[in-house]
């Protein structure tokens, strides 16, 4: 795209995730390789409204064939889904009395809806056009299109981005860093030259569904509620002799992947428990199948903020230490913003955005679609 490797950008990164909460608006000032600086974060929830547009949307996505149609209500999802980006990224700016004129560049994950990358199709709805078009400001979007179109997982993106954040750590030996979501993901970070990455299995996805038909709250907030559980450790052992966890990396899931692995009947704690523990044990068993035992595991995501999930996970990789990414000085919250923000301005640098140990591809690939004015 002829940009300057080593130009420095101001950039915008908007993610919604799998557990359908709302969208995440954050900035950082980067070239590409490097954070040079981390800027604000801002946080816009969906209302119940809204989210139930959204697993509607989940709902009527599962039989797409076509990446680009918009069958039952995903038309009107991606028109609301492109709406609340817009509005996001409007009131993130005016909190913090950034002027419009200084962002150069805005990365746009969109809400995925299908994730099925053995038949190389992912779908994030959400106009890019027409966020560009809105904000009269350069879009980035549909980053996994091209990785899953060339045979890769597409997911997860954010693994270049925890390098980059690794860099900075100045630690030995292997480390791991965890995004808890929806779905669970690590990125593998050995020096500069190892860099692995795949999903792991359920994050909050079946946790939240559970909290949400048994007690009528979204997610099981500070993991209060396993807490007050016991786990069934027998219905643990038996969900990860699923196939997929003794798959090497690089894999990657949809939301709903596990979704028929029920835990109905039992109490409200003891369902969290047990499904906590499930998140907990699927994360901790990639350790086997990684070049070195990781001496840290590094927690972002909304699973961060549960510390009934992470003493669960201290438990099951001792003697590595578990620790949150806010304890480093990054942002548990807002890091996958982050990353978007990071990857739109590889995207405009034609940087790779994937790699043959994060999403399986045969060669280190570049992606997103650029919509709107050159930054300059």
């Amino acid at each position: 795209m002829g940009a300057d490797v080593t130009e420095v950008l101001r950039a915008i990164g908007l993610m919604s995730g799998t557990s359908l909460d709302g969208v995440d608006v954050a900035m950082i000032e980067t070239d590409g390789e490097g954070v040079m600086a981390f800027g604000p974060s801002f946080y816009r929830p969906y209302g119940d409204a809204e989210r139930a547009l959204l697993r509607q949307a989940l709902t009527d996505a599962v039989g797409l064939a076509d990446r680009n149609a918009r069958p039952g209500v995903l038309a009107e999802a991606e028109r609301i889904v492109t709406a609340i980006h817009a509005d996001a990224v409007e009131a993130f700016l005016s909190a913090h009395q950034i002027a419009h004129e200084t962002v150069d560049l805005v990365g746009f994950h969109g809400q995925t809806v299908l994730h099925r990358p053995a038949d190389r199709l992912t779908v994030q709805i959400g106009d890019g056009e027409e966020l560009s078009a809105r904000l009269d400001l350069p879009v980035v979007y549909d980053m996994r299109a091209a990785d899953v179109a060339a045979g890769g997982q597409g997911a997860p993106l954010v693994p270049v981005y925890h390098r980059a954040l690794a860099r900075g750590l100045e630690r030995s030996g292997p480390l791991v860093v965890v995004n808890v979501g929806g779905v669970s993901n690590i990125t593998y970070i050995d020096g500069d030259d190892v860099l692995i990455a795949c999903d792991t299995g359920p994050g909050n996805a079946l946790l939240d569904d559970f909290v949400a038909r048994s007690t009528g709250q979204p997610f099981d907030a500070d993991g209060a509620l396993a807490a007050q559980g016991q786990v069934d450790e027998a219905w643990v052992a038996r969900a990860l002799q699923n196939p997929f966890f003794s798959a090497a990396p690089p894999k990657s899931l949809d939301r709903n992947h596990f979704a028929a692995l029920t835990v109905e009947g039992k109490s409200p704690a003891d369902g969290a428990a047990t499904l906590t523990a499930f998140t907990a044990a699927s994360i901790a068993a990639i350790a086997t199948l990684l070049p070195a035992p990781p001496r840290a595991f590094i927690v972002a995501g909304g699973g961060a903020r549960n510390p009934t999930l992470l003493a669960m996970l201290r438990a099951r990789v001792a003697p590595a230490s578990v620790e949150s990414a806010d304890a480093l000085g990054w942002s548990a919250d807002a890091m996958e913003a982050q990353a978007f923000a990071f990857l739109a301005v590889r995207s405009a640098k034609g940087l790779p955005l994937t790699f043959p140990g994060t999403t399986g591809v045969a060669a280190a690939l570049t992606g997103g679609v650029r919509a709107g004015r050159s930054q300059h």
